[in-house]
C-alpha cells in the first residue's frame, strides 16, 4: 500500500493551487479509483487467470487463450491508468515548488520592491503550467478510455471461444465471476468519463477567466503605471491633484449638511406654523 499513500501524498499537494473543479478531480481519483482499486478490486482480480479454465489439456492452449481474451490484466490496466494520469500532477507539483523557493529566495535577496513585482511574475507561470497540466491530464483521460474500451469492451462474457495454436480445434473457456467484474468495468468507464467531463469544464473555466480578467488587469497595471509615472516626474502636482481631491470631498459634505441643516429649519417652521394655527380662535362672523 505505499504506492497508494504515494499518490494520496501527491495528488493532497495539489490543493492549494487547484479550483473546486480541481478538488473534484482529485476527489473522483482518490475515492473512486485509488481507494475503490486497492480495496475492492484486487479480490476481484487477484485469481483471473488461475480461475480460468478451458475445456482441453493441451499444454499452452489455456495460456494462448488467456492472452487473447485478456492481453493485458484489467486490474494492472488500471493501476496503470492512475499512474499515468498522476505523472502531469506530479510535474506540476515540481514545477509549483521549485518556482515558489525561487521566488522566495529572490524575495530575501532582492527585497520588499522586487517582491511585489516577482510575485506579479511568478503567478502567470504557475497558471500557465496549471493550464497545460489540465490539458494533459484531459488528453491522457480521453486515450485510456477509449484503449479501454478497445481491449475489453463494455461487457465480459462469461464463455470465449478461442482458436489458434497450438489448440488442436474451437476451444471454450470461461471466466470467473464475469457479471461482478463487467459492474466493475462499467464503473471504471462512467467514472473515467466524469473525470474528462470535469477535466474539460475546468479547463473552459480558467481560459474563460484569463481571457476575461486579462484587459483589466491591463487597465489596472496601465494606471498604475501612469500615477507612479506622474509622482515621479512632478511631485508637486500629485499633491494638488490629491489636495484638489480632499477640497472637493471637503465641500461636497458640507454642501450635504447645509442641505440637511435647511431640510431640518424648513420642517421646524412647517411645525410652528402648524402649532400657531392651531392656536388661533376661530372668527365671529
Amino acid at each position: 500500500m505505499g504506492e497508494w499513500s504515494f499518490l494520496s501524498d501527491l495528488l493532497e499537494s495539489i490543493k492549494s493551487h487547484s479550483p473546486m473543479l480541481g478538488r473534484i478531480w482529485l476527489l473522483l481519483m482518490m475515492i473512486f479509483r485509488i481507494l475503490v482499486l486497492a480495496t475492492v478490486g484486487s479480490d476481484i482480480f487477484e485469481d483471473e487467470q488461475e480461475e480460468f479454465a478451458c475445456n482441453t489439456l493441451q499444454p499452452g492452449c489455456k495460456q494462448v487463450c488467456y492472452n487473447k481474451a485478456f492481453p493485458i490484466s484489467p486490474f494492472r490496466f488500471w493501476v496503470f491508468h492512475i499512474v499515468i494520469l498522476s505523472v502531469p500532477s506530479l510535474l506540476f507539483v515540481v514545477y509549483a515548488m521549485h518556482q515558489s523557493s525561487k521566488d522566495e529566495e529572490q524575495q530575501v535577496k532582492v527585497g520588499i520592491l522586487q517582491r511585489k513585482e516577482q510575485a506579479l511574475d511568478g503567478t502567470p507561470r504557475i497558471q500557465k503550467c496549471y493550464i497545460t497540466h489540465v490539458i494533459l491530464r484531459l488528453l491522457t483521460e480521453i486515450g485510456l478510455i477509449v484503449s479501454q474500451c478497445l481491449i475489453y469492451g463494455f461487457t465480459i462474457e462469461a464463455r470465449f471461444l478461442c482458436t489458434g495454436f497450438p489448440c488442436p480445434h474451437i476451444v471454450d473457456c470461461f471466466v470467473s465471476r464475469p457479471m461482478e467484474k463487467t459492474v466493475f468495468l462499467m464503473f471504471y468507464f462512467i467514472v473515467g468519463v466524469l473525470s474528462a467531463i470535469i477535466s474539460l469544464v475546468e479547463l473552459l473555466h480558467i481560459l474563460h477567466k484569463l481571457f476575461y480578467r486579462r484587459p483589466l488587469k491591463s487597465c489596472e497595471q496601465q494606471n498604475r503605471s501612469n500615477i507612479d509615472y506622474e509622482r515621479g516626474r512632478d511631485p508637486h502636482s500629485v499633491q494638488l491633484i490629491d489636495k484638489k481631491d480632499a477640497k472637493n470631498h471637503n465641500t461636497s459634505h458640507s454642501d450635504m449638511e447645509s442641505s440637511h441643516q435647511t431640510k431640518s429649519l424648513g420642517s421646524s417652521n412647517s411645525g410652528r406654523s402648524s402649532q400657531s394655527s392651531a392656536k388661533k380662535p376661530p372668527l365671529n362672523i
